[in-house]
């Protein structure tokens, strides 16, 4: 089975009470009840593609925060997010305050069949919300397989 390949930008803003990690909640009806269903905004890339670019991209389409392209980004380098997934993650720093809020969120959308077999196809948003965390309470709600994104992120910064 071959490895899909997906870019993340994790943006943080420091403020005086700790660094937060923006997180988004993931949209449709299979996420609506579970514990684990946020995610640091991430999205395919093809091999013609730079990851950093795919990270700035897929974080404007799922949030509509726009990593401006002279700004710095961090390569915290592959992680196993899920059994077929690796994703390259990038870090961004913003100061408090941040030039974007969550009131300015906007996500791109997917159709899906909803129910099953229902002949019904339904948009959802891809992300349904957004928040910026602390890091305790984004591993809390990450998806599993990023928890360890959250680490490098502390890494990093402390570095």
């Amino acid at each position: 089975m071959a490895t899909v390949r997906s870019a993340a930008l994790a943006v943080v803003r420091l403020r005086e009470a700790g660094p937060e990690v923006l997180l988004g909640h993931m949209g449709g009806p299979l996420w609506t009840r579970r514990e684990r269903s946020w995610s640091i905004p991430k999205g395919l890339y093809g091999d013609d593609e730079d990851p950093a670019s795919a990270a700035r991209r897929e974080l404007a389409e799922e949030t509509g925060y726009v990593w401006p392209q002279d700004r710095v980004l961090t390569d915290l380098g592959d992680f196993r997010v899920t059994s077929g997934k690796v994703a390259r993650v990038y870090l961004g720093v913003e100061r408090d305050p941040v030039p974007w809020a969550e009131a300015d969120f906007v996500s791109n959308t997917f159709e899906l069949e909803w129910p099953p077999r229902s002949g019904r196809v339904q948009s959802y948003p891809e992300i349904d919300r957004v928040e910026f965390c602390r890091f305790d309470r984004a591993r809390d709600v990450l998806v599993a397989g990023q928890v360890p994104v959250v680490d490098a992120i502390e890494a990093a910064l402390r570095g």
